[in-house]
């Protein structure tokens, strides 16, 4: 079972993947605009809905859940396999690739960047990374409950993988090899590399780029959040993307 909380986190999911949700629950004393078109969305989806004391409500999570909350079936992530079909059916793919990203805030937000930009899948590997769960649902503001979430049990593997079918692979770094984002070519099939919050890439993880780059900073902070940069490498990505075109 999996809670997802909160106003947006909720409709969001009644729009995108109503199949997942076996129950709602509404503090029946906050029944305002927002929520009765929630509730709408609800009862197209054929979802039960429960109006409750507060005290319910907080059993399944803080008071940050804005009187709204979902019960619902565990999310799964996909592997290897379902990413070969995605790829097959993608024109131009874009896949964003985590290595060692285990913030839950962090990831949720990497997920809403990289649904707006348009990403094909985004790939982890499955141990020393953050899964998807409520949190995850909730700062990702509905981009978890349809962008393929995949786990890859050897990252290297893969990333070879994304090369054989053509993929140019961008690894994000600070190495006396790797040049500005804004002056790397991002046109064309990509993997988009980001490192953990901490430590960045894996040896091995950047010993399979192809080429490496950072973002260059004008004050006196070194380093982004990984989401931040994530969000910058994605959208500098777009940007040239619609630009060759």
């Amino acid at each position: 079972m999996e809670i997802v909380f909160g106003i947006h986190a909720v409709q969001a999911l009644l729009q995108r993947n109503p199949g997942r949700v076996e129950r709602v629950l509404v503090h029946k004393n906050k029944v305002n605009a927002r929520v009765r078109e929630l509730l709408q969305l609800a009862k197209k989806g054929r979802v039960k809905v429960d109006q409750v004391d507060i005290d319910e409500l907080e059993g399944y999570a803080d008071g940050n859940h804005q009187g709204v909350l979902a019960i619902c079936k565990n999310q799964t992530s996909l592997s290897e396999a379902d990413l070969d079909e995605l790829l097959d059916n993608a024109s131009e793919p874009l896949v964003l690739v985590l290595d060692g990203v285990t913030d839950t805030h962090n990831l949720g937000a990497c997920l809403r960047s990289a649904d707006a930009a348009g990403v094909t899948a985004v790939v982890v590997p499955k141990d020393n990374s953050a899964d998807l769960n409520s949190v995850v649902s909730k700062v990702a503001s509905g981009a978890a409950e349809t962008l393929p979430f995949i786990k890859v049990t050897n990252l290297a593997r893969t990333l070879k993988a994304l090369q054989d079918r053509g993929l140019w692979i961008t690894g994000t770094a600070v190495d006396e090899t790797s040049r500005s984002i804004y002056e790397a070519d991002l046109s064309g099939p990509r993997v988009i590399v980001m490192g953990s919050e901490g430590k960045g890439m894996r040896r091995l993880t950047q010993q399979h780029c192809d080429e490496l780059v950072y973002i260059p900073m004008a004050g006196e902070v070194s380093s982004l959040n990984v989401s931040v940069a994530t969000g910058v490498c994605l959208f500098e990505t777009v940007r040239q993307r619609g630009k060759s075109k």
